[in-house]
């Protein structure tokens, strides 16, 4: 399958080498400069992966990101950035990205991040190819990557879907943190485990929206565990 990427990049000298390494890895590449071009063509086409630069000429890259999500995009986003403090990563994890590379990075680094995201986002399998419904009527469809709540759909991201599909196929029991980063990302994960706290904040917040009946506790020092609440 041949997988589009999206790349959202202003400086030529970082945006060409960048499309040529992935055209090289036969990837479909489209590139635009600024963010709310790159908003509208990800809404409209859908890339598998957008590598979104935090530094455009006419809006944030932040601001990029939030409005991708809330017009509908589920694929999966990395934000490229010099700014390579926590709080940075942690707001773009919050505002919905998948994965944070921060300036000067290595190409290599960065195919293996957009393989690693392929690999646990809508292009691949979700943990078990089932659909689970809980006592509260959530019912997560493996096969088809949705999750609804009667006749209503809840969005999520990939790793958002993901992590409630392991989560509700192990419900009520907890599941350590280190196979949820181990089967939502990768066992080569290069970045922090605090993106999946963001991931399961994100999570919540869109089940307690939804009045979906399930709530993520979290098992200090241990994990998580998805449970009908009372």
């Amino acid at each position: 399958m041949v997988h589009d990427v999206l790349v959202v990049e202003d400086e030529e000298d970082i945006a060409v080498p960048l499309m040529r390494t992935l055209e090289r890895e036969g990837y479909e590449v489209t590139r635009v400069s600024g963010g709310a071009e790159a908003v509208s063509f990800v809404v409209d086409e859908g890339p598998a992966v957008v590598i979104l630069d935090l530094g455009l000429p006419d809006m944030d890259g932040i601001d990029a990101c939030r409005q991708m999500r809330s017009g509908g995009y589920l694929g999966g986003i990395i934000m490229v950035t010099a700014r390579a403090g926590e709080l940075d990563r942690v707001v773009g994890l919050d505002v919905g990205a998948d994965d944070y590379l921060a300036k000067p990075f290595g190409l290599a680094e960065l195919l293996a991040r957009v393989r690693a995201l392929l690999r646990r986002s809508g292009n691949a399998p979700a943990p078990d190819d089932t659909t689970v419904t809980t006592s509260s009527g959530l019912r997560i469809d493996a096969g088809s990557r949705r999750v609804h709540l009667g006749e209503r759909e809840i969005a999520l991201t990939a790793k958002e879907f993901d992590v409630l599909a392991v989560l509700a196929s192990n419900h009520d029991k907890v599941v350590p943190r280190e196979t949820l980063m181990n089967q939502v990302w990768d066992q080569n994960w290069y970045g922090s485990t605090k993106t999946l706290d963001v991931t399961i904040g994100r999570l919540r917040s869109k089940l307690e929206a939804a009045e979906a009946g399930e709530k993520v506790v979290a098992i200090r020092g241990v994990g998580f565990r998805l449970e009908t609440g009372s």
